[in-house]
């Protein structure tokens, strides 16, 4: 994973037709999300930089109603990072569950249960008449009974909560708010403060980079 403030890493799926509607009713799969700072921590004093990788499923009738926080895990490391090394991160997908691994430590196991993930989101009381944009489809894991394709990027920053308002970056603090109408230019007017985090004079600024050493997929005997 890179490492340097306000980078963000991930390798991820999204469904190449949404079958079942916007996102997130077609589904999201996350294999693997970090951030690539050194030192921040969340209210707890929980670190949440690149020592921690999070797995994640987002599914739901339409926005805002995304209940991701229902098939969400994380994994920190003690005394080192997720930048400094290759580590193998899998998604192994059945036609009954989901699970998620880092070196082969299972973090997250998904089943949704007999009638899916519409009464595994509680949507029918949560959010009354809401319609179950997977009603019509014979698989529980709906909408996770689709073809998906690999997605492998690293993003910088963003207002939409990853790097929320609310965690605490050392040596300086986030250079801009989330609800600011000027996020991206005070982002950019802090360069002299995150910009040596990446590094670029050591290596061409590789540290920097997400690098991968290989993707494998294989069809499960059950497909």
């Amino acid at each position: 994973m890179p490492i340097g403030d306000w980078l963000w890493p991930a390798i991820w799926l999204l469904p190449t037709h949404s079958g079942y509607g916007e996102w997130p009713a077609s589904g999201e799969i996350d294999i693997v999300e970090s951030r690539g700072n050194l030192n921040y921590k969340d209210s707890g004093g929980t670190s949440v930089g690149v020592d921690q990788m999070g797995s994640a499923m987002h599914w739901g009738p339409f926005m805002p109603y995304n209940a991701y926080h229902l098939t969400h895990a994380s994994k920190n490391l003690n005394g080192q990072n997720f930048g400094e090394a290759f580590y193998k991160y899998v998604v192994e997908w059945t036609p009954t569950d989901i699970s998620f691994f880092v070196d082969d430590e299972q973090i997250l196991k998904i089943d949704p249960g007999p009638n899916g993930f519409y009464d595994f989101g509680k949507f029918a009381t949560e959010v009354p008449n809401t319609h179950n944009p997977w009603e019509n489809s014979p698989n529980k894991m709906a909408p996770f009974d689709q073809d998906f394709y690999i997605i492998m990027n690293v993003a910088v920053g963003g207002t939409g909560g990853y790097f929320s308002d609310g965690l605490t970056n050392q040596p300086y603090p986030k250079p801009w708010n989330d609800q600011s109408p000027t996020a991206p230019r005070d982002f950019w007017l802090a360069k002299d403060q995150w910009y040596p985090t990446w590094f670029p004079t050591v290596n061409n600024g590789e540290g920097a980079a997400m690098e991968v050493d290989y993707v494998k997929v294989w069809a499960h005997g059950s497909y």
